[in-house]
């Protein structure tokens, strides 16, 4: 029997798992009216969001698709299999989030009798977008690899999950961050209302945001993470060890992957109990770390058999533990950096006592240093990776740090849906008791959003080494030479690519926090009664203004990530493109880190000091470290994670059109 019949039954194993934990939610109360009515106008502007990003992503979908079948070979297979991918990567994120912004009322009304109970149905929230992600992920590369067993048609399906992921991580991060900044900015610095108060008119657009940025982007950065590694693992198979063999064993690898991530959620089974704010934070991040040191034990264990098994040497296995160890260790940089409960986010509050400035000084200083640990690590584990595997052994290495993500993202996109479970019980006023739980609950989030974005980062930097030597291979390039000035160039521009993008991604926040900020403040002045609780805001007003902003400003930065490496390869040729790869990996790598972490610990000094600390709510200080938090925004939830899919999707680009570019130098 074809070994690939039993990773589409582990692909719909994921599958069947997604609609257990579904059916499990949706059982679960919605609580009362005022809970439904909030829950209700979440999901219509989270659904709003979606069908205008489709929209313009299937008008992006449709030119890239003629532009394969007329240019790429197999023609038009690759143009086929680039369909696929968009297909099941936007299925994954849709499903997902709309789970999500079902979960969040009845993670709220599960929290007014237990704290166990909306910990597990965030969490089983949070898993459906990973298992969606694994298994439709797995699902469709292996029929891809059934149907054509052409290393190229692979590829185009990887290609397809990117221009999902341009969409709605980089989208969806405008659209969050305009709104939250917006929200933020008049309600808690200008009238002094509490986070998540009903009478701000930007709240909703702001719980919006959190699904459409953190769950369906963030999905769909993983989705494309999780899909190059595996395809590059399986061109660069085929060449290292094998048609067959190189081919399948990413797939069975992927397919355990999916079982022992299964066995970890069903590991996190959290117990009630009674304890300070403090101590059921930390009881929910034990609760959740046995899921992940369970999934991780298991699968070190079966990828030493599968491995020594099938190919008969234990290399490649040790590439992938290279990759897995070093994911687990960026993690654990990452929430030394970012958590409240390290030096660190104190010491940026306790700047915060000088005013803005210093508070501002102290986090990009932090996030600055940040990047040290994780450049090492990655470097480390690409060395061991290639001594033990070559070329194929870095791909191995990157699927090693992705191989759990059904559990990984499980952890992250609880996050979100946390924190509007947090809002929810703000809003329909359900008492102290909830809202601390609640605020629990959000935040362990605040740190597992973190830790995802340190993973996202990491695992795209891996990813794209991936495509970067898969690129060396179809570009049929031996050596790029730093001698060489077309080379040199590509460095450059790669290099640079990196800080317009980021620029134009804060640009967009700043633009739509700009309009909301002014829309919100007109309300607050005409509607009568609105500050007393007599009036009603409009809240979908700021919804419609982040939705247009988040796709107008995406388009930019989208068009730049296909259009700079393709003028490249078609003027100075691959290995000018080979320069523009490496470039953007160095930049793009670095700045993620620092963004991301910097925002992380911006947000958790605030909250720090929002726990009593330093003055707590309301103080001086409180108000320097909202002003850190502000800046931070953007950083960790737009440009940073924007970043992933600049640094990955070039290298796709690169990889689908190398043969192309050589073809037209050489004529």
């Amino acid at each position: 029997m074809d070994l690939r019949i039993w990773v589409i039954l582990a692909a719909v194993l994921a599958l069947g798992f997604v609609g257990y934990l579904t059916t499990t939610i949706l059982r679960q109360s919605e609580g009362n009216e005022r809970m439904r009515e909030i829950g209700h106008a979440i999901q219509q502007g989270a659904r709003a969001f979606l069908r205008r990003e489709f929209m313009t992503l299937g008008i992006f979908t449709a030119v890239l698709f003629i532009i394969l079948a007329l240019l790429v070979d197999p023609k038009p297979w690759v143009a086929v299999a680039y369909l696929l991918g968009t297909v099941t990567s936007s299925l994954a994120g849709y499903l997902g989030m709309t789970i999500a912004t079902k979960a969040n009322v009845r993670t709220a009304h599960a929290a007014t009798g237990s704290w166990a109970k909306a910990l597990k149905i965030a969490f089983s929230s949070g898993a459906v977008m990973g298992f969606c992600v694994v298994g439709l992920g797995l699902l469709g590369l292996t029929i891809i690899s059934f149907l054509w067993e052409d290393s190229h048609v692979w590829l185009g399906f990887a290609f397809g999950a990117s221009a999902v992921a341009l969409f709605l991580r980089v989208g969806g991060g405008i659209f969050t961050k305009s709104a939250d900044v917006g929200a933020d900015l008049v309600g808690k610095v200008e009238a002094g209302i509490p986070e998540d108060d009903p009478r701000n008119p930007a709240v909703i657009a702001d719980n919006v945001g959190d699904n459409v940025g953190d769950i369906a982007g963030m999905g769909s950065d993983l989705y494309e993470s999780y899909v190059s590694a595996i395809a590059a693992s399986m061109v660069l198979g085929v060449i290292a060890i094998g048609a067959v063999k190189g081919m399948i064993l990413p797939l069975i690898l992927g397919a355990v992957g999916i079982v022992v991530s299964i066995i970890g959620a069903l590991a996190v089974r959290p117990k009630d109990f009674k304890g300070t704010f403090e101590e059921q934070v930390s009881k929910a991040h034990a609760t959740m770390n046995r899921g992940v040191y369970v999934s991780n034990v298991l699968m070190v264990i079966a990828s030493f058999f599968i491995i020594n098994g099938y190919v008969g040497a234990l290399d490649l296995f040790w590439a992938l533990v290279s990759g897995l160890v070093c994911g687990f260790l960026i993690g654990r940089i990452t929430e030394y950096y970012t958590s409240a409960d390290h030096s660190p986010a104190k010491k940026i509050a306790e700047a915060g006592q000088t005013g803005p400035a210093i508070n501002i000084i102290e986090g990009l200083a932090t996030g600055m240093m940040s990047t040290a640990m994780p450049i090492i690590l990655v470097a480390i584990a690409t060395v061991l990776a290639y001594a033990f595997g070559g070329l194929m052994g870095i791909a191995i290495a990157a699927m090693g740090m992705l191989i759990n993500l059904g559990m990984l993202l499980a952890m992250d996109c609880y996050g979100p849906i946390a924190d509007n479970a947090a809002g929810v019980a703000e809003m329909a006023n359900l008492g102290t008791e909830v809202r601390e739980r609640c605020e629990a609950l959000d935040a362990v989030g605040n740190t597992t959003a973190a830790l995802g974005k340190g993973f996202a980062i990491a695992s795209a930097a891996l990813a794209s080494l991936a495509w970067l030597a898969t690129y060396f291979e179809v570009a049929e390039i031996d050596i790029a030479s730093l001698t060489n000035v077309d080379v040199i160039t590509g460095v450059m521009i790669g290099g640079m690519l990196t800080f317009i993008f980021s620029s134009l991604a804060m640009r967009g926040v700043g633009h739509g926090a700009f309009k909301i900020v002014n829309e919100v403040r007109r309300q607050f002045r005409d509607i009568k009664g609105l500050m007393t609780g007599e009036g009603k805001p409009d809240y979908v007003s700021c919804i419609d203004i982040a939705t247009k902003e988040a796709i107008r400003a995406m388009l930019v930065p989208g068009i730049l990530v296909i259009v700079v490496p393709l003028i490249l390869g078609f003027t100075l040729g691959a290995e000018a493109v080979a320069g523009l790869l490496v470039g953007s990996l160095v930049t793009g790598f670095l700045m993620a880190v620092m963004m991301a972490n910097a925002g992380g610990a911006w947000d958790n000094a605030k909250k720090y000091i929002e726990a009593g600390n330093l003055g707590g709510k309301g103080s001086d200080t409180h108000k320097a470290a909202v002003i850190g938090d502000t800046v931070g925004d953007p950083f960790k939830d737009t440009a940073g994670p924007s970043l992933n899919i600049l640094i990955k999707l070039v290298g796709k680009v690169a990889v689908i059109f190398g043969p192309v570019f050589v073809t037209l130098i050489s004529l």
